[in-house]
């Protein structure tokens, strides 16, 4: 598919005070876009925005409020006239068994990667018909394969695949396109932040290859600023993530039997597990759902 230009197109990037986000945002900046930053730690945001080559701003919402995001939305086309890419990229997660987990932080995933990324949708879809832009919307391998010990995650990500799937069919005769990124273990905040919990590290550590390891933050996400260019309908963070959608229907079978074995060798240390949300990215939404500032 041909590459469109980034230079003066205007990207929207939640989650974007670091980890994928960030850099996502500095790479399309680097390419001549202007850049609006959302996510909810606003000192972040601010060195983030400051460190950026071109024009750019960030706004401090929470992308599961409807009235603020809407607000963001209406800001964002003043401030820079247009809004050609969104990527909705921000997310939490959490871990541990379904059974002892907090529900509120196992609600809070679903909220913030589902529902959150709908909102982002729902008030930038019409300035990007407007424009005929270009929605990506960032997934995972746990929308692809399911996995114990992550069933907010792995029920989230699968929710935002299918539901960015359904809305590509609605808005594509109006011009905009919509692609689903995925993303393998990538070495950000949040999946250092899991492997702090030695369970959940020694878990990951024994699944098949390529996907116990951890993949350098750099090259996925220059992956993802291709498939920007390309306005494509599936972004592969890692090369062999495309490979995964031929083998996707056997998985729930394999990971059902071999899993089991799994939890059983475990079950002793399942006690201890950390149950809320992981990595600096979890620990700011921890303290907005408190009310303490970031």
């Amino acid at each position: 598919m041909t590459k469109v230009s980034l230079e003066g197109q205007v990207a929207v990037v939640t989650g974007a005070a670091r980890g994928v986000g960030e850099l996502l945002a500095r790479k399309l900046s680097a390419r001549g876009a202007k850049v609006a930053l959302v996510g909810l730690e606003p000192d972040a945001l601010k060195q983030v925005a400051d460190r950026l080559h071109g024009e750019s701003g960030f706004w401090h919402a929470d992308v599961t409020d409807h009235e603020a995001m809407a607000q963001v939305a209406a800001e964002v086309k003043e401030r820079f006239g247009k809004v050609d890419i969104v990527v909705a990229n921000a997310g939490v997660a959490n871990g541990g068994p379904f059974v002892e987990s907090d529900p509120v932080a196992w609600r809070r995933v679903i909220e913030v990667n589902l529902i959150g990324s709908a909102v982002t949708a729902r008030v930038f879809l019409p300035v990007l018909m407007e424009s005929r832009g270009y929605l990506l919307q960032i997934a995972s391998l746990a929308a692809i394969t399911p996995a114990p010990m992550m069933t907010a995650y792995c029920a989230s990500k699968s929710g935002v695949e299918a539901y960015a799937h359904s809305l590509r069919a609605e808005v594509g005769h109006k011009g905009v396109r919509v692609g689903v990124g995925y993303l393998s273990w990538t070495d950000t905040d949040m999946v250092r932040g899991a492997d702090q919990d030695e369970v959940m590290r020694e878990l990951r550590q024994r699944l098949p290859w390529p996907s116990n390891k951890t993949y350098p933050l750099g090259p996925a996400v220059d992956r993802i600023v291709a498939g920007i260019e390309r306005r494509s309908s599936h972004v592969y963070a890692q090369w062999w993530l495309r490979g995964m959608q031929g083998v996707r229907g056997y998985l729930p079978g394999i990971i059902g039997a071999v899993g089991q074995r799994e939890m059983r060798r475990f079950e002793p240390r399942l006690k201890g597990v950390s149950t809320g949300l992981v990595g600096a990215g979890g620990a700011a939404d921890e303290q907005r759902q408190q009310g303490i500032s970031p």
